[in-house]
C-alpha cells in the first residue's frame, strides 16, 4: 500500500511539472512579438524553417538541457549545408525507466530532425521531457551553424 501511495504521489508531481513546463514553454512564440492569435506564430515557423535549411558545414555541440531525470546534449553534424546526423552526447541512462524511454525516443527524434532540417521536432509520446530537452540542445547547436 505504501509503494502505491508513493508511486501515485510521484506520478502526480511529474504530471504537474510537465503541465507547468509546457505552459511556460508554449508562451515563447508570443514573446517574440508574433502576437497571440496563432496566425503570426504559424507564419514565423514556416518562414524560419525555410531560412534555416542552409547551415555551415561542421559539427556543432549544443548546450546541455535539463530533461528532468537527467541531461540531454546533442551534436549536430552538417554536410552540404544540411543536418546529416545528430549524435547524443549525454542522456539520462542511470535508471531503468530512463533507459527504456530514451532508447525508444532517441532514434525518432534524430530521424525527425534530419528529415525536417530543424530543431522544432514533434514531441515523442511518453518522452516529453526528453523531447523538449532534445529540441533545446539541437536548437543551440544549429544556432552555431548559421
Amino acid at each position: 500500500m505504501k509503494k502505491i501511495t508513493v508511486t501515485a504521489v510521484v506520478i502526480v508531481a511529474f504530471v504537474l511539472y510537465a503541465i507547468f513546463y509546457q505552459k511556460s514553454s508554449s508562451t515563447a512564440p508570443v514573446a517574440t512579438g508574433e502576437g497571440n492569435d496563432g496566425a503570426g506564430t504559424t507564419n514565423a515557423t514556416v518562414t524560419s524553417s525555410k531560412v534555416q535549411t542552409n547551415y555551415k558545414n561542421g559539427a556543432y555541440t549544443g548546450s546541455a538541457a535539463n530533461a528532468y531525470y537527467g541531461t540531454i546534449q546533442v551534436k549536430a553534424v552538417i554536410q552540404n549545408g544540411k543536418i546529416s546526423d545528430v549524435q547524443f552526447l549525454q542522456y539520462p541512462n542511470d535508471q531503468e525507466e530512463s533507459i527504456q524511454v530514451n532508447q525508444a525516443a532517441m532514434p525518432t527524434l534524430k530521424q525527425e530532425a534530419i528529415q525536417s532540417q530543424k530543431a522544432d521536432v514533434d514531441v515523442v509520446s511518453g518522452a516529453t521531457q526528453t523531447s523538449l530537452a532534445f529540441r533545446e540542445s539541437l536548437a543551440s547547436a544549429l544556432s552555431q551553424a548559421k
